[in-house]
């Protein structure tokens, strides 16, 4: 059953992905003010999770590849939300996806995995990859996402933390 959050005016969504154990200050305070906080998986330890949901009241998870340990186990592969008009559909690998997301009706995919922060919009589906929040990877920025949902319209942008 999806996670269905009422119309209003417009909602703030923290975006955030591959903290591989690690959550950083300064990701909570790039995700503060979110009323909704999805992660796109490879969360490493409950604890993250925790820390989150002191930021928002609500917070969605996906499990990631390297989410194996017992704790993770209770968290689902994939994720459906509606944010009013906004249906948005969270995964970890975007890879994986299974389902044409436009016929589906999803107006946003989310997903992690790559460590690569991107927003590309294809059709009428933005696509979503908030890039990793987590222990640097090579020479790519850590990164979390703000989208902002207004009726049916869904504006993303990238968010580089100084670390």
């Amino acid at each position: 059953m999806p996670l269905t959050l009422p119309p209003r005016d417009k909602y703030v969504v923290g975006v955030i992905s591959d903290t591989h154990n690690l959550m950083r200050a300064e990701a909570l305070r790039a995700l503060a003010g979110a009323e909704l906080i999805v992660h796109a998986g490879d969360i490493g330890r409950p604890e993250v999770l925790d820390a989150l949901s002191a930021v928002a009241p609500t917070v969605v998870a996906v499990r990631g590849n390297n989410d194996r340990e017992p704790w993770a186990r209770g968290i689902a592969e994939t994720e459906t939300i509606e944010i009013g008009e906004v249906r948005l559909y969270l995964l970890h690998a975007l890879q994986e996806l299974a389902l044409d997301p436009a016929a589906s009706g999803f107006d946003v995919i989310v997903s992690g995995h790559s460590h690569r922060p991107s927003v590309e919009r294809r059709g009428r589906v933005l696509y979503l990859n908030p890039g990793s929040a987590g222990p640097r990877r090579f020479k790519l920025p850590v990164t979390v996402a703000r989208l902002t949902v207004r009726g049916r319209s869904c504006r993303a942008r990238i968010v580089e933390l100084a670390v």
